[in-house]
């Protein structure tokens, strides 16, 4: 049994390692032309990483914990999910968080199609027509690699669950009873709108929703419609310059 402090400790570590922040002069910004690292960016999450786990950054990665330290605090029921994963640094967080807490009766579920991000369907969703990030090879991380990066933190367990294919495929279907915390990241109008379509309903009352992309227009599009379709009156809190979320509360 771990003791508070030593979970702060592990959890503080976790972070440090899943973002580099401990080696961060080492790191590069694929961003940039000189690859030079902002350490103000990096902390938001402003970068594209070349080494870290995670590009979601401290602000980010603090307002997760925040999310599931309430919701077990609050006894919130569900699991915990993120459509859109990358290299998988913010669910193997999710999972150390859970495991250092003692908490094995949640699961990890990790959705992507671990092959990029989907073409723009534009005759079904013209708002993402131009959208060019599914040309883009280093938004493709598959699966196995995901796999690997949680077998590095002695985290791959029974309590992972992996959702592989594009959302509108697997999302449907998806074995999910009750979500506590949905943590949407896939960038795309489309996207946004079959991970909120699909699984909304299932997040608990007092669950909390993460919208890691509200910056791009074409998320924060999909977002409004869907809050507006199915009035949803919580407010959207800002984490910071990307990103917002919200707590389900009762009808």
């Amino acid at each position: 049994m771990y003791t508070e402090q030593g979970k702060e400790m592990y959890i503080e570590l976790l972070k440090k390692t899943i973002l580099f922040e401990i080696w961060q002069e080492h790191e590069r910004d694929l961003m940039t032309p000189v690859g030079k690292v902002d350490p103000e960016k990096h902390r938001r999450g402003e970068i594209w990483p070349n080494i870290a786990h995670s590009m979601i950054g401290r602000v980010r990665m603090d307002n997760l914990q925040m999310c599931m330290e309430t919701v077990l605090k609050d006894d919130i029921e569900g699991d915990f999910i993120e459509t859109g994963v990358w290299r998988g640094g913010a669910c193997i967080f999710m999972r150390g968080f859970l495991k250092v807490q003692g908490s094995d009766d949640r699961n990890i579920w990790v959705a992507d199609s671990f092959q990029g991000l989907p073409a723009p369907n534009i005759e079904k969703y013209p708002k993402d027509r131009g959208d060019g990030l599914y040309t883009i090879d280093y938004l493709r991380v598959s699966l196995e690699k995901v796999k690997d990066n949680f077998r590095k933190y002695d985290l791959l367990d029974e309590n992972v669950k992996f959702l592989k294919g594009w959302f509108k495929d697997t999302l449907p279907t998806a074995p999910i009873d009750k979500l506590a915390v949905l943590r949407l990241d896939g960038d795309l109008y489309e996207s946004t709108m079959d991970s909120l379509g699909n699984l909304y309903d299932k997040v608990s009352n007092g669950g909390f929703i993460i919208i890691d992309d509200y910056l791009l227009p074409t998320c924060q599009s999909a977002v409004t419609d869907f809050r507006r379709e199915h009035n949803i009156q919580e407010p959207l809190v800002r984490i910071d310059n990307c990103a917002v979320y919200w707590r389900k509360q009762k009808s």
